[in-house]
């Protein structure tokens, strides 16, 4: 059975005439006749009664003729379905992002990607960049939203384009502010009054670049973190400011995750800045991937 025994087979059975069904195939009739014929064998059950005044179609061909249409306007969308495949209009695109992008770029660039793709199936995964990174090098996902390593060297294979550059917050309990605990003098937090605090931070292993960024900004000024809290999602880290357990420094985006408790103070002098940016694989051609990466312009 072929497409073009199907078109035999619907067109007779539109006009119920072999002599018009031809003429509209562009066939002559004798060879249409054959090809209804070799259809009916090989169904093991006869699509029309003919008689020399008529041709209808049996209780069988009837009941045939739905599926066999569905079928043949099927085939004609796969042209259509390859081209919007070819060109990443339909898909699946699969994006991971650490917790700080939540706040940050994520947002902005899935509502843009979706509204100028919105046939394509979006997969998001919430993971730290060295997961995210990890599993990037072992051919597993599309793209990821990432803090990316000191020097924004990732591994061979990989490429990545910076997002974001934004300096950092400290967040503190509201309740230290209200106790004299911690003064921000004109609105911003001394060097000295986040050094004598105790921290809450990534741990290192997971966020090296971020972890290093707070913890040299504690060397810059004369200091040492002290950590009491490690956590690796963001959203925790602010739940234990909250809790009264002691500072962290987040990126300024992080003003987005309002907490009951929690203020958030910019630093005095030049903080430190984190950068987000997205990696992929360099090799990768999935068209959903490219029709991303035209919506991430690099900053």
């Amino acid at each position: 059975m072929d497409v073009r025994q199907l078109r035999h087979f619907t067109t007779v059975a539109e006009t119920l005439h072999f002599g018009k069904a031809a003429e509209r195939l562009g066939m002559t009739q004798p060879p249409l006749s054959q090809s209804i014929q070799a259809l009916e064998r090989e169904l093991g059950a006869a699509l029309f009664e003919r008689t020399k005044r008529s041709v209808t179609l049996t209780p069988f061909g009837e009941r045939w003729l739905g599926p066999a249409q569905a079928a043949l306007a099927g085939f004609s969308e796969l042209p259509q379905i390859a081209r919007r495949l070819r060109d990443g209009e339909v898909g699946r695109l699969e994006l991971s992002f650490v917790s700080t992008a939540d706040y940050s770029v994520l947002p902005t660039i899935v509502r843009r990607y979706a509204a100028l793709h919105p046939d394509v199936e979006i997969a998001l995964t919430e993971a730290t960049s060295d997961v995210q990174i990890a599993a990037l090098s072992e051919g597993r996902g599309h793209a990821g939203l990432v803090i990316p390593p000191a020097g924004g060297v990732l591994p061979p294979g990989l490429s990545y384009r910076r997002l974001l550059l934004e300096p950092l917050v400290a967040a503190v309990p509201e309740s230290w502010i209200e106790e004299g605990r911690i003064v921000a003098e004109g609105g911003r937090l001394a060097p000295q009054q986040v050094i004598a605090a105790p921290l809450i931070i990534f741990p290192r292993r997971v966020a090296p670049a971020f972890h290093d960024l707070v913890t040299g900004y504690f060397a810059v000024h004369g200091g040492t973190a002290r950590v009491v809290q490690e956590a690796i999602q963001m959203q925790t880290i602010i739940s234990l400011v909250s809790a009264g357990l002691g500072v962290a420094l987040a990126p300024t985006s992080l003003r987005n995750l309002a907490r009951t408790g929690v203020r958030y103070l910019d630093l005095a002098g030049e903080p430190p800045a984190l950068e987000t940016g997205v990696a992929w694989r360099t090799a990768d051609t999935t068209p959903t991937l490219a029709r991303f990466l035209e919506v991430v312009p690099e900053r």
